[in-house]
């Protein structure tokens, strides 16, 4: 969710890349449909594991609850996100889980020089 919405609010200014320490085989249905309400596709989206080159590469690295298995290089900017995982939870949670992480984004593309 926090990919898609940087997309969109980012309007190109962003490069985006999402992953996870331990992905999911399928994105949530319910993060898809409260994506959906807010004009974001993520239909053909698909977790993807974190690889060390694409932190080595990034300016900011946001974790959600990561731990020990993200990768951490000196010099960097790192976001720990804490938020509840929507796993499981019905879609007025992800919703509310949504808009959490819509605010976060929000937040740091700002600190980003924009919007």
């Amino acid at each position: 969710m926090a990919a898609g919405l940087a997309r969109k609010l980012g309007g190109g200014r962003v490069e985006v890349r999402s992953a996870g320490s331990d992905p999911a085989e399928r994105v949530n249905p319910a993060a898809i449909a409260a994506m959906a309400e807010l004009g974001i596709d993520l239909h053909d989206a698909a977790p993807k594991l974190l690889e060390t080159d694409a932190v080595r590469q990034a300016d900011v690295i946001v974790t959600m609850g990561c731990g020990d298995a993200c990768p951490v290089f000196p010099g960097k900017r790192y976001e720990d996100w804490e938020l509840d995982d929507p796993a499981g939870k019905d879609l007025a949670e992800v919703r509310r889980i949504r808009d959490e992480i819509r605010l976060r984004v929000e937040a740091l593309l700002e600190s980003l020089g924009g919007p």
